[in-house]
């Protein structure tokens, strides 16, 4: 099979999402390095890998609507691609797909189809349950005829987020850095069980610091947190950017936060995730390297309020009921800390 000469990816957001294609993106890049890669990306979503060499990006502005969708019909008209891989189920992403000319439409199997995602495909990716995200979007490749058998990101960090990094975290005590809030305001963790943590964690002698987006929601979180703890940590809340997050990630030991785009950027750059998880199953959503340090309630969830255990309820259900966080304790959490410590030689 001769290789296409060009390829679009459709998967705008969310952030999370967005780094687990990007091994998918180098296995194309691997096989076929004269392929033509276009990606349709979100707005907030093209800051983190926008840069990626070798890929033309087209930017979708969700918050725009349907101008939004027209500036990406513009910006393709009159190119028709080999393939179309249609990584995004949303109706809004299926509506967006009609605008993208392709020979080959690529889509999710019919299980994890919705919103007429199937009216916009003609072809789909095996059949499988049980899978991480990162593996349903590296299989988007199966139908082209290659396979997804090395994971790699790269993702590119520019020379003065590095600096501004180093800046925020100097050499020295181990570091923790805390993201506390997730876009799914159900996943959060209470505030006053993150200033535990981090008050064992300054205890044991590391550095500890807030990181987060500039939305007033993460900013009170953010506040709410501090207020909480005994210890004084660092503060970068609504100060770093996408790719200064990067640096800080990769300069950090561990990041402590619920089922959020931090989590996996994290585990882009080889960070140690403690994640927290109730509302939503770490086997499938966790970070996709490492889930040992994760606290994974998943199950308990299922039982208290859907009645049943996590193996009978569809795979990739979310539970995100009032209170399902609470379930995650602060002991658990510490348990992991310092199962982690003792893993990277910090205990």
């Amino acid at each position: 099979m001769s290789p296409p000469a060009s390829l679009c990816l459709l998967r705008t957001s969310a952030i999370g999402d967005v780094t687990h294609v990007v091994p998918l993106l180098r296995t194309l890049q691997a096989a076929w390095p004269q392929t033509r890669l276009t990606w349709v990306v979100g707005k907030l979503e093209r800051r983190l890998v926008g840069d990626l060499p070798g890929v033309d990006f087209v930017t979708f502005d969700k918050a725009a609507g349907w101008s939004g969708m027209r500036e990406v019909w513009a910006a393709l008209r009159g190119r028709r691609f080999d393939a179309l891989l249609q990584m995004q189920v949303a109706l809004r992403s299926n509506l967006l797909s009609l605008g993208i000319q392709a020979e080959r439409r690529i889509g999710y199997d019919a299980a994890r189809a919705k919103d007429l995602h199937g009216l916009v495909v003609n072809e789909r990716i095996p059949a499988r349950t049980g899978e991480h995200v990162l593996d349903a979007i590296g299989s988007f490749c199966e139908p082209l005829g290659l396979k997804q058998t090395q994971v790699r990101w790269d993702i590119p960090v520019p020379d003065e987020a590095h600096a501004w990094a180093a800046e925020q975290l100097p050499g020295g005590a181990p570091a923790l850095l805390v993201s506390p809030s997730s876009s799914h305001a159900l996943r959060n963790w209470r505030p006053e069980r993150y200033a535990a943590v981090m008050d064992h964690a300054a205890a044991r002698g590391w550095r500890v610091a807030l990181v987060g987006g500039p939305s007033p929601a993460e900013r009170a979180m953010a506040d709410s947190v501090r207020a909480a703890c005994k210890s004084a940590p660092l503060d970068l809340t609504g100060k770093d950017t996408l790719k200064k997050l990067l640096a800080l990630l990769g300069r950090a030991q561990l990041l402590l936060t619920p089922d959020s785009g931090p989590m996996h950027m994290a585990n882009a750059v080889g960070t140690k995730v403690l994640g927290l998880h109730a509302a939503s199953n770490p086997d499938r959503s966790g970070p996709w390297s490492d889930r040992r340090w994760c606290v994974d309630k998943y199950d308990a969830a299922a039982r208290k309020y859907l009645h049943k255990p996590a193996s009978e309820i569809a795979w990739g259900s979310k539970i995100e009921y009032p209170g399902v966080m609470d379930l995650v304790g602060v002991d658990d959490v510490v348990e992991r800390f310092e199962a982690a410590s003792a893993h990277l030689g910090l205990g």
